[in-house]
């Protein structure tokens, strides 16, 4: 059901919301937990690789849209924040450890897009585009043109844009199609698991 609101137009309630309903009472505990878990979700996409060709994959990107989508776009982005702070901060938990000099280095513009990427998709979940499995797909497809535009564009400033083309969008464009059709496989599997233990409850 959607939610209006004077002056906006009609929002929906995120998957996490409708799992984990917010109380005035404890809204910023409820909202400091999911975002120190979405952090440590984060974190262990990064590390994990999958073997692929040409180049191997991680799930961070994964992760960040279905967070995007799951917890909207304000928790969603606070919890980019929140990890993007800890790898400045120098905590490993980034794919290949942390420090601010890692926002310098080639992957920072992807790191810029993860947070981008997931205040955009959490924007269109709230406004219904989760609950409908064409529109899912879309969000998710905006979501990961974003994490690719901004990291192509820093790679570009690095190294020029013929060889961030050729080295940092072209051998992940097969892996980004595999995330993204999971995530689209996943979230309205998640929908559908939430109204039948509503249903049953």
């Amino acid at each position: 059901m959607a939610i209006s609101t004077a002056g906006t137009s009609a929002l929906y309630p995120t998957f996490i919301s409708t799992v984990w309903p917010e109380e005035e009472s404890s809204k910023l505990a409820r909202n400091v937990v999911l975002a120190i878990l979405g952090t440590a979700l984060l974190t262990i996409s990064a590390k994990i690789q999958v073997p692929f060709y040409p180049v191997p994959m991680t799930l961070q990107s994964l992760v960040v849209l279905v967070l995007g989508m799951a917890y909207g776009w304000r928790l969603a982005g606070a919890t980019l924040l929140l990890y993007l702070a800890e790898g400045a901060a120098g905590l490993p938990v980034f794919a290949e450890g942390g420090g601010f000099a890692y926002f310098a280095g080639p992957t920072g513009g992807y790191l810029a897009g993860f947070l981008a990427a997931a205040v955009a998709t959490g924007w269109l979940a709230e406004r219904g585009w989760d609950r409908n499995p064409l529109l899912t797909v879309v969000a998710l497809m905006i979501g990961t043109a974003i994490v690719f535009a901004l990291g192509v564009a820093w790679l570009s400033v690095l190294i020029g844009p013929e060889r961030a083309l050729i080295g940092g969008l072209q051998p992940f464009l097969i892996g980004a199609g595999v995330k993204l059709a999971l995530a689209a496989l996943a979230v309205p599997v998640a929908w559908r698991w939430v109204h039948r233990y509503r249903d049953d409850a």
